[in-house]
């Protein structure tokens, strides 16, 4: 009469503790997301949250355009749920790589998400894949990000929602805040020069006139004809200064500059540019926003040391007088 009330009782608290056991144990697993760029990389994170790991394949210093998947990094690629790259050609030896991974893993290519129309054309049906210069063209871009975590993890989907229109609000104010510091600087000034051609974009929603030494790629030689044409034109036109690239090696510039200085005129170097690749984990230039920051603080501080400051109004933020300040 006493045993089978206080089994009845122990199998019902054994099943209590069992069941709590399971739903303590039971904590979300985290996306394994994975990342070729350092601008995606940071995009991903921003709009995953804590819902997402994200691992970048591509850190400080990196180009794109020259880097190959290692045995390390296609381990890390068949293992993550969703892979995110830029697409149109950026990750130029990569693009077999990432074509045979989505036979059987999640793959979005956040560049080719955008209309033709959008997009700059070099010739035929290649198109310039540094999407990241015009900030309003990348938030854009990343509707397709948002969406690829969405359909990976759609029980997400309100996060990924609330955090992607909370990044791109920070984006509108600092596209915004870009075209107030360019246009600080005169127009007969406002001539960026750089090793490879990855700043059209930039060019475009910004309106600076860009020279290039090399092409959009960085993987092939400039030649002596193009450097001398270009020296031609920094002496005609009396430009003051050209920029180094962190991604790129300076050589070329240091040619350009030694044969305008030949001609009797003196080229300065107006700072280091994150191009292809964004600067140090840990710093504002290894998030998006403070790279573009320190972009244009150091493009305006070189070519128009003494141009007014903008005038500040509720969207746009505050011009920095460091060319490093976020």
């Amino acid at each position: 009469m006493t045993t089978r009330p206080l089994h009845t009782l122990l199998a019902l608290l054994l099943a209590t503790l069992t069941a709590s056991c399971s739903l303590a144990g039971e904590k979300p697993t985290k996306l394994r997301a994975v990342a070729t760029v350092g601008m995606l990389t940071d995009a991903v994170r921003k709009i995953g949250g804590d819902r997402v790991e994200v691992t970048g394949l591509m850190g400080e210093g990196v180009d794109p355009h020259l880097y190959k998947a290692s045995p390390g990094d296609l381990r890390l690629l068949s293992q993550a749920d969703i892979v995110f790259g830029v697409g149109l050609h950026l990750e130029g030896r990569m693009v077999d790589a990432l074509e045979k991974l989505g036979r059987t893993r999640r793959v979005v290519l956040i560049g080719e998400s955008l209309p033709h129309d959008s997009l700059r054309l070099l010739g035929g049906d290649t198109h310039d894949p540094h999407i990241w210069f015009d900030v309003s063209l990348w938030s854009k871009a990343l509707d397709a990000a948002e969406a690829g975590l969405i359909a990976a993890d759609p029980s997400g989907a309100d996060t990924y929602k609330k955090n992607a229109a909370a990044y791109k609000a920070e984006l509108a104010t600092l596209h915004d805040w870009v075209k107030a510091q360019i246009a600080r600087i005169p127009q007969p000034q406002r001539v960026l020069v750089t090793a490879h051609d990855a700043f059209g974009y930039f060019s475009r929603a910004y309106s600076i006139e860009v020279l290039a030494i090399q092409g959009v790629s960085t993987d092939s030689e400039a030649s002596l004809r193009d450097i001398n044409a270009l020296v031609d034109t920094l002496v005609a036109r009396k430009i003051p200064a050209v920029f180094v690239e962190s991604s790129v090696p300076r050589k070329t510039i240091d040619a350009l500059r030694e044969g305008a200085a030949s001609k009797g005129h003196p080229i300065s170097v107006g700072g280091e540019l994150f191009s292809d690749a964004m600067g140090k984990d840990g710093t504002d230039e290894g998030t998006y926003i403070g790279m573009v920051k320190h972009n244009v603080n150091a493009i305006v501080h070189a070519l128009a040391p003494n141009a007014p400051e903008a005038t500040p109004s509720p969207t746009t933020p505050a011009p920095s007088s460091t060319p490093a300040a976020k």
